[in-house]
């Protein structure tokens, strides 16, 4: 059974802008932390990737990465590595970029194409062997990484009914999550030389925005148009199949277009009514921890945890830094 719950809180965490970070010419559609340093990539309108990291007390942008896309970045995500960045774009491509050490500079290595139209997410699988990818034309693509920056198409895969919002693989596993805007959550899995859909799940009453997975990948939270979180948990470790065991209801008076799972095992938020909330996790229940109002002066588009550091990406065409106080 699902538990669904609306409750009362005291405001347990807190969230103090560290700083607030402007350049971007455009709505920021994407933030996310490198896996490997304290660098933040920011992605958006204006078809530019902006990373930025701390220099002495300064927040500063070190690199703006442009040229790869024609059109919007929806998303921006690096390889496990850190020495790769790959966007999803409205002009339909994946583009790839490659940090050259010998050179300090990021290279555009390739450009995937494929897709009918804009491509809405693209996510990295944790061993960096595959890259994924999804578009507006309801396909979910998987790419294998070969040599010389080079990328194949594994498996095109065709079984959401509607435009595709967001890919994301499983921390540990070759298992892939896609949501769409048919208000399905649909689990891939390699059989052979394929990839194939194993497992759909229903809950939501309307367009799936994102998912993220805890650490261990044994839980993902989704968010939706629908205004509400789901949690999902993992029965059985040698199964693909999640089942619903909470719904975050109440708490949201708009649409919620992004979350994140923190190592420090917060979730948070991003929410079209301009505000970031910040839960925490307990068994398989969020319990509402804090809620960032008018966190920007439009949209919360995106965000993305680097232990106690938040960073946040919206409609004001800002970049926004918070560490997280317990």
């Amino acid at each position: 059974t699902t538990l669904l719950y609306t409750i009362k809180f005291e405001q347990m965490t807190e969230l103090v802008e560290e700083v607030a970070l402007t350049g971007h010419k455009g709505q920021v559609w994407s933030v996310a932390w490198s896996p490997t340093s304290a660098t933040l990539a920011s992605a958006g309108q204006d078809k530019t990737i902006k990373l930025w990291r701390k220099e002495g007390s300064k927040w500063v942008c070190v690199t703006t990465l442009e040229g790869g896309n024609t059109r919007t970045i929806r998303q921006v995500a690096w390889s496990p590595c850190g020495n790769k960045i790959a966007t999803a774009s409205f002009d339909g491509t994946t583009s790839v970029w490659e940090y050259d050490p010998s050179s300090r500079l990021w290279d555009l290595a390739t450009t995937l194409e494929g897709h009918e139209n804009e491509v809405k997410s693209v996510s990295w699988s944790r061993d960096g062997d595959y890259l994924a990818s999804c578009s507006r034309d309801k396909s979910v693509w998987v790419w294998e990484a070969m040599e010389e920056d080079d990328f194949e198409c594994a498996s095109v895969i065709q079984v959401h009914s509607q435009d595709v919002k967001r890919v994301v693989w499983h921390p540990t596993e070759r298992l892939l999550l896609s949501a769409s805007y048919d208000d399905t959550i649909k689990v891939y899995k390699e059989f052979g030389d394929d990839w194939e859909c194993c497992d759909s799940l229903s809950g939501h009453s309307s367009t799936v925005w994102s998912v993220a997975f805890n650490e261990t990948g044994d839980q993902f939270v989704s968010c939706s148009d629908d205004k509400t979180l789901k949690v999902w948990c993992r029965e059985d470790p040698k199964s693909p199949k999640y089942v619903c065991k909470s719904s975050v209801c109440g708490y949201h008076t708009r649409s919620v277009y992004d979350v994140a799972w923190g190592r420090n095992g917060y979730v948070a938020t991003a929410c079209g009514d301009n505000s970031i909330r910040v839960f925490e996790h307990q068994g398989s229940v969020l319990l509402l921890s804090h809620v960032q109002q008018d966190a920007h002066s439009g949209d919360v588009n995106s965000v993305s945890w680097k232990d106690d550091l938040l960073a946040s990406g919206g409609d004001d065409e800002t970049v926004r830094i918070w560490r997280l106080k317990t």
